[in-house]
C-alpha cells in the first residue's frame, strides 16, 4: 500500500517508543486496511452523490 510507505517513519517511531505492533501503529495513524477501505467507500459515495446533484 502506497500510503503505508509514506508513513513508515511514523509507524516505526510509534512501534519503538510506544512498544506497539505495526498494525496497532497503522490503526493509530488511520492507515489500517479496514479504515482505508472505509474512507475510499465514503469518498466514492460522496462522488456519486455529487454527480446526482449536478443534474
Amino acid at each position: 500500500m502506497v500510503e503505508t510507505n509514506n508513513y513508515q517513519m511514523a509507524i516505526d517511531l510509534l512501534c519503538c517508543h510506544l512498544g506497539i505492533s505495526e498494525e496497532e501503529a497503522k490503526q493509530q495513524l488511520g492507515l489500517s486496511s479496514e479504515q482505508v477501505m472505509q474512507r475510499r467507500i465514503v469518498e466514492t459515495q460522496s462522488a456519486l452523490m455529487g454527480l446526482n446533484t449536478d443534474k
